[in-house]
């Protein structure tokens, strides 16, 4: 590790390393200077108030996302007048995490911060796993090596076991302690603690299959790790060629075998995961009709905490775009200087202009994903901020926006994500096939006062035959549209020619029931559904609700009742073909586990194709009675909970060590839901083993999640969260794996995992 970073240690890291006061802004108002520098092990940032004696704060780059350059942030805008661009710079953070935003004191100490943490983070990124498990190991050194002499003697090895959430033996670790110290000095340099470290991690779980496949019991010869890899790890045909690329890859050696510590390299890595790889990248049919895919929606997205009091920031947009959201919502309402703000109405959060929310798409909206943003509107503006958000609308977004049908025809079925342009090219004068990302506008009903939600067409004020006339096609959708709602006609709410004209495919209705829908509704209407609505009808007419969803997009929202930002579970609402389920996605836990669960396939584009049971209009798949379905075929899935490594403690006090216990949860069709767990270890979260397995019976595959969690067992309150990790059950890779765990954040904290061997069968 020391040894990787002396190649890093070019001028910029040497500023770090030097260290420099940088101002750290909070607000305009808010602006304290602070000494910031790298330590020594490259990894971590420390820093201190001048005037603060010993306090000081830490955080390491791995919990770094990237480096902004000058005032890309709301805080560093709001004092540009103050701070030229080339001395600010914002630290974003994986997660929730807020930002830190910082003012050097010239362009050169900034470009410094700037290029030096950059290429710590691309570091960071790209260490493999043996260089993350000797920055790991390094960094506990540092952490135990209380007086800094490079040495560690055995009371810090005591407390450093507690730290690593261990409890040990005094006497077998005293003994441990000795086997490492070659040198008999009573204490440990880095090389002796490496060694200290491997005795201590020797995992005699992984030894044993290793044992079961090693004809010598030092190695594994090609065919026999071919044969682990078919018998175990079910990879077909290909596992010859997969063998050896696995031993090129993880194996330290040179003898053209695999050694138990290059197994073991090869079951902690990404190819040893859980996640089946072909799942990662973007692997199904985008060519289908938008109805055909669960899309991954945000609710109050400017929001970054809760809705009576929280704090509305673009931020919010960022962070959503950037974990692949592709429906994004805006609450728009008259400003007071004519430009429209963004809030939650008749609330205490705070403001944000609509301008600078467009902008803030226009940037971030392709960065994680290609296919289009469906910007949800809810407007309460009067007709003159309306036209303003139109002029902005078009404006700012530009030939990113969509404001014409694709191919100029009355749709049939909605267009598929590959939305298509066509252009003549002028200098061939051939047909060439454009492809932009798109945003489809979709303009959601007005809000009358803080109470009543209306939900209906209100796009066009008339469907007159003058307007027909206007738009030249008598069955064009744009002259179809419904004309105000009784209750809306009443409040004389108008709404902006100019706006209205925006909205292409995602016109909203009210919804008059199944029935109505199927014999009349056009597939570019929308409805959207309050939780309760949708879950009423979900359960009594679950397979009506599936074939409506095959034809139109349903926007499902949570209750108003919600004001802490909470979430109600997507699952319900998927399991009914509903594409567009918004979720707080400020709001950490269970349900945005499975939002990150179902959307972390298909390259975390955002849209999930969905199965063909649910997109064939002539189907009658209903999730209440999966059964009925034809091709109906259960599986068996078979967990044996092997062991835990270097879980993350939860209690910070010096003597807390965790009680493990590993929980698994299945969420599908009602049929489906079920969860099971281990029984607790006590007082190991450094390497617990259970060898315990669970079993579960899955009638619908295509639409279960399966989400692993572990927990601190606490016999007298609720137990305390650990990490967990959420896949589709259609990604899991069977035989021996490794489930990389995430923080109630959905943020890596490596090398924290499970050790599972993963059985899937036909039931008999």
């Amino acid at each position: 590790s020391a040894g990787s970073l002396q190649e890093l240690l070019h001028v910029d890291i040497k500023v770090l390393m030097a260290g420099s006061t940088l101002r750290k802004v909070k607000s305009r108002s808010w602006k304290k200077q602070r000494h910031f520098r790298l330590l020594e092990d490259g990894l971590t940032i420390w820093y201190k108030s001048r005037w603060a004696g010993k306090g000081h704060s830490t955080f390491s780059v791995t919990e770094l996302e990237m480096v902004r350059e000058g005032h890309q942030s709301e805080v560093l805008l709001s004092i540009a007048e103050e701070f030229p661009a080339a001395l600010c710079f914002t630290l974003v953070f994986h997660g929730r995490q807020g930002n830190l935003d910082l003012v050097a004191e010239s362009p050169e100490e900034a470009q410094a911060w700037i290029q030096g943490v950059r290429k710590l983070i691309h570091r960071a990124q790209t260490m493999d796993e043996k260089e993350r498990l000797d920055q790991w190991v390094w960094d506990w050194f540092q952490k135990a090596d209380k007086n800094k002499d490079g040495k560690m003697n055995f009371k810090e090895v005591r407390k450093l076991l507690k730290m690593m959430n261990i409890e040990m033996n005094e006497e077998h670790a005293f003994h441990l302690f000795t086997m490492a110290d070659k040198s008999g000095t009573g204490s440990l340099e880095i090389e002796q603690f490496v060694h200290f470290y491997k005795i201590l991690t020797q995992r005699d779980e992984v030894w044993k299959v290793f044992q079961d496949y090693s004809g010598d019991g030092e190695k594994l010869m090609l065919e026999e790790l071919d044969n682990f890899l078919r018998i175990e790890q079910q990879t077909g045909e290909r596992s010859a060629q997969h063998a050896q690329e696995l031993i090129e890859r993880y194996e330290p050696s040179e003898t053209g075998a695999m050694t138990l510590d290059g197994f073991q390299m090869y079951l902690c890595s990404q190819d040893g995961s859980i996640f089946k790889p072909e799942h990662q990248g973007l692997y199904q049919d985008m060519s289908q009709p938008l109805s055909h895919y669960f899309i991954s929606s945000s609710h109050n997205t400017y929001l970054l905490e809760d809705q009576l009091r929280g704090h509305s920031s673009l931020e919010a947009y960022i962070k959503a775009l950037k974990r692949g959201c592709r429906c994004v919502e805006v609450d728009s309402w008259d400003g007071n200087d004519g430009e429209p703000v963004v809030y939650h109405g008749h609330t205490l959060t705070s403001k944000i202009l609509f301008r600078d929310i467009m902008s803030t798409l226009k940037e971030y909206a392709f960065k994680a994903s290609d296919f289009p943003v469906i910007l949800s509107l809810e407007n309460h503006c009067g007709v003159e901020q309306q036209t303003v958000m139109a002029q902005h609308l078009r404006q700012i977004l530009g030939d990113t926006l969509l404001t014409t049908l694709v191919d100029g025809q009355v749709p049939l079925q909605l267009p598929s994500p590959q939305v298509k342009i066509y252009a003549v090219g002028t200098d061939s004068f051939s047909l060439l096939l454009v492809y932009i990302p798109t945003f489809i506008l979709y303009l959601c009903a007005c809000r009358l006062n803080a109470h009543l939600l209306i939900a209906s067409g209100h796009l066009i004020p008339t469907n007159s035959s003058k307007e027909k006339e206007k738009c030249g096609a008598e069955n064009c959708p744009m002259a179809s549209f419904a004309l105000f709602s009784p209750l809306l006609q009443k409040s004389k709410s108008k709404l902006s020619r100019e706006l209205s004209d925006l909205v292409v495919y995602c016109k909203s209705v009210h919804f008059h029931g199944f029935e109505h829908s199927r014999l009349h509704a056009k597939c570019y209407e929308m409805s959207s559904f309050s939780e309760s609505k949708a879950k009423k009808l979900a359960k009594e007419s679950g397979r009506d609700f599936v074939q409506y969803n095959t034809r139109q997009l349903s926007r499902i929202y949570p209750s108003g009742f919600r004001t802490d930002s909470s979430n109600y579970n997507p699952q319900d609402m998927w399991s009914v073909g509903c594409q567009i389920v918004a979720l707080n996605f400020q709001t950490a836990g269970l349900e945005m586990d499975l939002n990150d669960g179902l959307f972390r396939q298909n390259n975390c584009c955002g849209y999930v194709l969905k199965p063909e049971f649910m997109t064939d209009g002539n189907a009658q798949f209903s999730p209440e009675k999966p059964d009925e379905r034809q091709g109906y075929r259960p599986l068996r899935l078979s967990i044996q909970v092997i062991s835990g490594q270097q879980l993350p403690k939860v209690n910070q006090k010096e003597g807390s060590i965790v009680d493990p216990l590993v929980r698994v949860e299945i969420y599908g069709v009602p049929q489906d839901q079920a969860k099971d767990e281990t029984s607790h270890i006590n007082n190991n979260g450094f390497n617990p083993v259970w060898n315990e397995t669970l079993n579960f019976v899955i009638t619908t595959p295509e639409l279960a999640l399966v989400r692993f969690v572990v927990e601190d067992y606490d016999k007298a309150s609720r137990n305390d969260f650990i990490g967990q990790f959420t896949l589709p059950f259609k990604c899991i890779q069977a035989g021996y794996r490794h489930i990389h765990l995430l923080s109630r954040d959905g943020t890596a904290i490596p090398p924290s995992s499970l050790f599972v061997n993963i059985s899937i069968s036909e039931l008999s």
